[in-house]
Order: structure tokens, then sequence, then C-alpha cells
């Protein structure tokens, strides 16, 4: 129970047996002896209440830093600058020519709109397929494939690449880059990873086995908090220059609304060609082949 609260039982004890020696103040002993009785029932509780507190703390203390992931992410220009020809954020700075890009296809709420307006406007773009999608909506797949666009992979289930060990990156990569290839007839030569995330020995081994890394230097942000037209053009707008890879979307996730993007293609398509600018594929802008 605690020094002080064995002291605070005696203290009452005593006097407690004073009252008992007096007789005319019997009916104050009966709330005496309640009132001690409330007392150790709170000195109890609260003494189980630390007990408590304390195991919680303990449970939920944070890992040691010896036990957090010790592979930290490269940064992108670092990586670039390693990989030069296989980590690529952009294409040349002398061409006034852009790509536009579309990740987490297919998606049958906005991915055919997506390729409506494209159609409308004769531009050609390029595709980033996640597997599980690709398996579920192989007719869209197809369909991106014979308008003319450019397929890359986006992984089998959207993983975190810089979470995965390189066993498992390789699993995510072969199983979509099957699936694609059954569809469309070949195995894709530009891999993006979700969220951008991937580490060195990652690219490594993508480069060794005929593929080539493309992230973007353009970020529409469509994907944040469901976005009006308006502001994604505005984060376009932002960091556009000439050989831009610029990211939008044309499937998202539970919840996420994506009609900003398809109400902003058609304005985009439009500022893009008033300020001279040639939209062009990532073969076309990178000079690669879309195929390995």
């Amino acid at each position: 129970m605690g020094k002080i609260a064995a002291r605070l039982v005696y203290n009452q004890s005593w006097g407690l047996m004073q009252m008992w020696k007096t007789p005319h103040k019997m009916g104050k002993t009966v709330a005496g002896i309640a009132l001690i009785g409330c007392m150790l029932l709170n000195l109890s509780t609260d003494s189980y209440a630390s007990a408590a507190d304390k195991q919680q703390i303990a449970q939920f203390k944070p890992a040691k830093e010896s036990k957090k992931r010790k592979t930290a992410v490269v940064s992108w220009d670092r990586l670039h600058r390693q990989f030069p020809n296989t980590f690529l954020l952009n294409g040349p700075r002398n061409k006034k020519r852009v790509a536009l890009t579309f990740d987490d296809v297919p998606d049958p709420r906005y991915t055919p709109a997506i390729l409506d307006i494209l159609a409308e406007h004769d531009v050609c773009a390029t595709f980033f397929i996640v597997g599980n999608r690709a398996a579920k909506y192989p007719a869209l797949v197809k369909r991106i494939h014979n308008e003319g666009h450019v397929i890359g992979n986006h992984s089998y289930d959207h993983a975190i690449f810089s979470k995965l060990t390189l066993t498992k990156y390789q699993k995510q990569i072969w199983r979509t880059d099957t699936i694609i290839k059954n569809i469309v007839g070949y195995s894709p030569h530009f891999i993006r990873p979700p969220y951008g995330e991937l580490l060195p020995q990652q690219v490594r081994w993508s480069k060794q086995a005929g593929f080539a890394i493309v992230n973007w230097d353009v970020d529409s942000i469509d994907w944040k908090n469901n976005p009006s037209s308006a502001l994604v053009l505005q984060n376009i707008k932002r960091t556009l220059q000439p050989g831009s890879i610029i990211l939008q979307h044309a499937g998202g996730g539970v919840g996420q609304n994506l009609s900003g993007t398809v109400a902003a293609l058609p304005k985009l398509i439009q500022l893009l060609e008033s300020k001279g600018y040639e939209l062009v594929t990532l073969p076309e802008l990178v000079g690669q082949s879309k195929a390995r």
C-alpha cells in the first residue's frame, strides 16, 4: 500500500479508537468508520490504477532505435545521379515536350473518361498499371493499349517498395509483368513505384533486369483531398517546364474522387498546346523503348 497510505490508516484508526472511548460520539463513530472504508478503497484503487498506468506505458513504449527499419529511403536526386539512365525524373530540358502519365489504373470509375478525353484531343499518354486491377479489368487494359497509349508497371497491389525485401519487390514486378504481357503482348520497360519510393538495391536489380524507373517532376496532387480542377491545374503549372513528366491518376482508392482530374484534363491539354508544348509518351520523351 505504501508508507503514506499506511500512515494515513494508522492515524484514522487511532482517531476511531478515541471516539469509541466517548459514548456520546457514537453517531459520529459510524460516520467515521464509513469514511475510513472509503479512504481505504480509494487508496487501493489509486494504487491499482498507478500500477496499471505503468504497465500501459511499458506496453506502448516506442521500440528502441536499433529495432527501427535500418534502410533509409534515398533521395530521388541521389538515385538519379547514381543511376542516370535507369532512375528518371524528367526528359531533356532543351525541347518543349512533356509527358502525361496516369497511375493506379485500370479503374472503371475514371479510366474510361480519361481515355475519352485523350482520344478527343488526339493525345497519347502513359498509364501505370496495378497488377491486381489489371487482372480484374483486362478489357480496360486492352483499350489503353489499343488506343496507342504506353503501359508501365505500377506494382501488383500498390505496395510500398521501400518497405519490401528485394525478393518481395521482384515478386511484385514479375507478377504484374506477367499479367500485363498476357493482355497486351509485351513486357513493359517502365516501372513507377507507388509513392515514388524505391531502394538503391531495387533500382540496381531493375536495371539488370532491363527495366527503367520513372517518377515525375510535376505532381498534380490530384490524389490528396479530392481537389477541384482549378487546384489540379494550379499544382501542375507550379513546376511545369520543358521535359516535365506530369503525374496524374486515372484510378483511385476507396472514397477517392478524381472528378477534378477528369475535369482538368481538357483544360490542361489546351493550356499546354497554347504554350507550344508537344504532348508525347514516355518512350518519346526519354528516348527509351516501351518494352523490355
